[in-house]
């Protein structure tokens, strides 16, 4: 288990990136970490840029994480990973979902939509993990899973315990949407790093 680390997820509003960073907080939290989180909603109720902050480790005093000094991004949308690059430090890595949201003005022509932005990451020699979450969680059932996906992806590179993780869903999501979350971490767990390379980004 990696004792410390500072993670940015970033994504849109009404992806779930509150509910996956509220739960790993919790399982960090049990395992006896000093946890700090500061959530930036910005305008999440129109499709707006969300940004959460988790830093754990023996003693954090501060929720905020510095420019150059995330551990791990984690996107939910794969424009906001660009977007927000500036906070990964030199040898971190970004996980990114290859879902594509527009935001308004790119839909009403004022701004260009950066198509290769993973792309751009990967010329830069950034390291990234990149698959279509959207996509494996729809065919899980519910496509709003795909946060927990990415969230399995994450935890085992941190080296957190699934059964943790999954004893934490079956406590505080409703009952209805436990068995496709359950799923959607699993899938998570069991993704293969080296599959990211041969997607089409």
């Amino acid at each position: 288990m990696r004792k410390e680390a500072n993670i940015l997820f970033v994504g849109v509003g009404g992806q779930g990136t509150i509910s996956a960073s509220n739960l790993l907080s919790a399982a960090l939290i049990e395992l006896g970490f000093d946890v700090k989180m500061s959530e930036v909603h910005g305008m999440a109720q129109r499709g707006g840029s969300v940004s959460t902050q988790v830093r754990y480790g023996e003693k954090v005093h501060s929720p905020l994480i510095e420019k150059g000094t995330a551990d791990y991004i984690m996107s939910f949308e794969k424009s906001e990973s660009l977007r927000w690059i500036g906070f990964l430090k030199e040898e971190g890595k970004v996980i990114s979902s290859l879902h594509e949201i527009r935001p308004y003005l790119v839909n009403v022509g004022k701004e260009v939509y950066p198509e290769n932005s993973l792309s751009e990451l990967k010329e830069k020699g950034i390291n990234v993990i990149s698959l279509d979450a959207q996509e494996k969680a729809i065919a899980l059932g519910n496509g709003k899973a795909a946060n927990m996906i990415l969230l399995g992806i994450l935890a085992k590179e941190l080296g957190l315990s699934q059964e943790l993780l999954e004893r934490l869903i079956q406590q505080y999501f409703k009952p209805q949407l436990q068995e496709v979350n359950l799923k959607a971490l699993q899938e998570g767990y069991r993704y293969d790093e080296t599959h990211s390379a041969t997607l089409t980004i």
